[in-house]
């Protein structure tokens, strides 16, 4: 099977429903001839032309309410927000407006939008331009939120994302680029709602989102060294969250470690750990243990900066102790 970077499985899959439906478009700073900062939507603009790639002001708010009263009325937009740190800026549209018309009208509107944005520290991008904050819109009611690991899950979930009459948030990791992974030439598309078992083990369940997938890979092969059975799990979406997946697995291993970059209080982690301690309580050995980003600023200094997120030697360390039944102080 042919290998593709991150980037090229969005572009790939969003020039394919572009060609496949003319009601799907795409607006957002810098997306036309300049593909975005990060060269993700290269060759677009000269395929469909600038009334289906369209380059706006450096008006979020103004770009996403106009995609949300797009999609309520026949189109299906993707936009594109440069940095997931602007989502601040767009929470009544996406929040108050996107999310809740279905639910408002009667069922009579949808909103077939996408948001699709980054997330992910360790680039140098300081406080303003490097956080991960899929929380935030998880937790509002009526947005679906994926959050894909790979080239093969960025390609599947972008179809999947386009072709789905709710809103959608799809948060890509900035680091991740230009990863490679065989990715099919022939259509696929990959259903929200169903994680992927990346690697099967026996001891302890390694529960990880986008990049943290492969923290939690690297750990699983430290560990396997050392005798240590870890089983890895890309949930793919957060909402919807595969439930059944998670928790048959953390009843098999009776261990968990749950890896997220948004920071550690009131996020991801708190939440598929809470699940867990809920629904396989009788099943643990010990108490789930969540392993987020530190409850700071994101630091611009790079020794400040690598310490902030969950390292796979991090990830060895606790799954060494909990496997050993020694108590871990979360904090």
């Amino acid at each position: 099977m042919r290998e593709i970077t991150l980037s090229q499985a969005v572009n790939e899959a969003i020039a394919e429903e572009m060609r496949r439906d003319p009601t799907v478009f795409l607006l957002g700073e810098d997306v036309a001839e300049a593909g975005t900062p990060f060269k993700v939507l290269s060759g677009l603009v000269e395929e469909f032309g600038t009334e289906r790639i369209i380059d706006t002001p450096i008006a979020e708010p103004g770009f996403v309410g106009l995609a949300v009263g797009a999609a309520m009325t026949g189109a299906r937009p993707i936009v594109d927000l440069m940095f997931g740190d602007f989502i601040y800026l767009v929470m009544d549209q996406l929040c108050n407006q996107a999310a809740k018309q279905h639910y408002m009208s009667g069922g009579k509107l949808s909103v077939p939008m996408v948001l699709r944005t980054n997330l992910g520290a360790t680039r140098r991008s300081a406080a303003q331009h490097s956080q991960s904050l899929q929380a935030l819109v998880a937790h509002i009611p009526g947005l679906k939120v994926a959050m894909p690991s790979s080239a093969y899950e960025a390609k599947g979930l972008m179809k999947t994302a386009i072709r789905d009459n709710n809103p959608v948030v799809i948060f890509e990791d900035k680091l991740m680029y230009q990863d490679k992974a065989p990715v099919p030439e022939e259509e696929y598309l990959i259903p929200f709602g169903e994680a992927n078992v990346k690697r099967e083990g026996r001891d302890i369940t390694l529960i990880a989102t986008s990049s943290m997938v492969q923290v939690a890979e690297k750990a699983a092969e430290t560990l396997a060294a050392e005798g240590i059975s870890a089983e890895v799990i890309d949930p793919r979406t957060i909402v919807p969250l595969d439930e059944a997946t998670l928790l048959a697995s953390v009843r098999k291993t009776s261990r968990a470690i749950v890896i997220d970059e948004g920071h550690q209080s009131y996020g991801v982690t708190a939440e598929i750990a809470s699940r867990l301690n809920e629904k396989a309580f009788y099943h643990l050995d010990a108490p789930v243990l969540r392993m987020g980003a530190m409850d700071v600023p994101v630091p611009f200094s790079p020794a400040l900066e690598d310490i902030t997120v969950p390292t796979p030697e991090g990830v060895v360390a606790n799954a060494r102790k909990l496997c050993a039944g020694e108590m871990i102080n979360a904090a």
